[in-house]
């Protein structure tokens, strides 16, 4: 890999290259990319999907739009910092190509900004509930009229390929879906494979699969264009290190922060598991000043993400070179000095957050709302499909936005359509519409 091509500024459809000094400086197409983002309806949509406590009253709660922008600025920071070594170490991109620090910032805070778009409401059981759905429910009668990739991708629906999907997926009058760089799409793929082949490795890249079937076209064009196929095998971008890293450390210390206000974990935990973090940066007598418990934690939370934001910039320049070669194989934060009192919060946020009895109780409803849902509407199109449409079956697909209009198409293209209609849900949207098809909701 090489940093001039990893910066492509190319775009679906673009015939020519584009140049990076013909950039115009007041607004450059990798910050295009990021309003085109912040501007789209499923961006929106973020606003009300769950990122810790589903359907939560309250204001302390982060939804997946505003982690998503919390995201953002850690990545832009992370890009920034990374983007000012590189530079240094690489003169010449800037020099020759033109490429700024602010470059780097503006692709890691546009991948980090998208990189929940795909996901489905309720957070991710949403996910589990969809697989489920096709791999122990009604979905499992599928199996035998699919190819096993395109079962596999049902199976083990995934929110990073959907969030793909959304990104580039052409439709009438959208033709390249967000038509954003390919440097962009490139640092927003964390899982740069296929649902199969299924090779469970210790390697971070194979955790989970990163690209539906229906849109390999356009993913092996941005991996060719990118350079990042090594070996005949596909790579993980550099920059989307940087952009899982952004992600790890806020929900990391931000979900803490959450379950602190909530109440779900006692605030003396605060100090006692941030002070590794926060030692050498925190001014105590600001700290004992601050009356207000919710202060004193954001206080913490903020000293915390600096450190491990500059922590993460010198794990990555040290490794930089492997990371090019395609041989880094962790995330950023497990090699961090501070990984224990990572592993530690980790574990303090799951059986005090995520496992507390109201996110259960509203997980284990947003599993029936799903797979009602997802019943409801592949067995309606299926029955128009097969042309043996109810009067039920068409007051359905009414109910189906003319942009996911599904008619003609194949059966994957069908189910995942279903699925990716859902997935484009709020938690409110997701009730109601449960609600209202069952009958209970006027």
């Amino acid at each position: 890999m090489n940093w001039e091509q990893l910066l492509s500024l190319k775009r679906q459809g673009d015939t020519t290259k584009r140049i990076r000094k013909e950039e115009d400086e007041t607004r450059l197409g990798f910050e295009v990319d990021y309003d085109r983002i912040i501007f789209s309806s499923e961006f929106r949509s973020l606003q009300d999907k769950t990122q810790v406590i589903p359907l939560s009253d309250s204001d302390f709660v982060h939804t997946r739009l505003t982690h998503s922008l919390e995201v953002s600025v850690v990545g832009r920071s992370l890009g920034r910092k990374v983007g000012t070594k590189i530079l240094t170490k690489y003169p010449h991109l800037q020099a020759t190509h033109g490429y700024q620090a602010n470059d780097f910032g503006a692709i890691v805070a546009s991948a980090s900004l998208a990189h929940d778009i795909g996901n489905p409401p309720f957070g991710h059981s949403g996910e589990k509930s969809i697989g489920q759905y096709f791999k122990k429910g009604n979905g499992i009668e599928f199996a035998q009229d699919l190819s096993k990739k395109e079962y596999q991708d049902l199976c083990d629906y995934e929110g990073n390929a959907n969030g793909f999907k959304i990104l580039t997926q052409s439709r009438t009058g959208r033709e390249g879906g967000l038509r954003l760089s390919y440097a962009t799409l490139g640092a927003f793929i964390k899982y740069p494979k296929e649902s199969l082949p299924f090779k469970p490795t210790n390697n971070v890249c194979d955790k989970k699969f990163g690209i539906f079937q229906s849109e390999l076209q356009i993913f092996n064009e941005v991996f060719t264009e990118l350079g990042l196929i090594i070996n005949k095998a596909k790579v993980r971008h550099p920059l989307a290190y940087l952009v899982e890293a952004a992600d790890d450390i806020c929900y990391t210390i931000i979900d803490f922060e959450d379950g602190i206000n909530l109440g779900l974990i006692e605030e003396e935990f605060a100090l006692e598991y941030l002070i590794n973090l926060v030692r050498d940066s925190i001014n105590t007598s600001k700290y004992n000043s601050l009356t207000n418990k919710q202060d004193r934690v954001s206080y913490l939370r903020a000293l915390a993400i600096n450190t491990l934001i500059n922590e993460v910039v010198d794990i990555f320049i040290t490794n930089e070179e492997e990371i090019l070669l395609g041989n880094f194989t962790s995330a950023l934060l497990d090699k961090s000095k501070f990984s224990a009192q990572i592993n530690d919060i980790i574990k303090l946020s799951v059986s005090n957050i995520y496992q507390s009895r109201d996110v259960v109780e509203k997980e284990i409803a947003g599993y029936n709302i799903i797979n009602k849902l997802l019943d409801i509407f592949i067995t309606s199109l299926n029955n128009n499909e097969n042309g043996n449409s109810s009067s039920y079956d068409k007051l359905i697909l009414e109910l189906l936005p003319k942009k996911f209009n599904l008619s003609g198409s194949n059966l994957y293209n069908r189910l995942l359509g279903v699925c990716h209609y859902i997935s484009s849900m709020s938690d409110t949207q997701a009730v109601i519409t449960y609600k209202k098809i069952s009958g209970n909701h006027f």
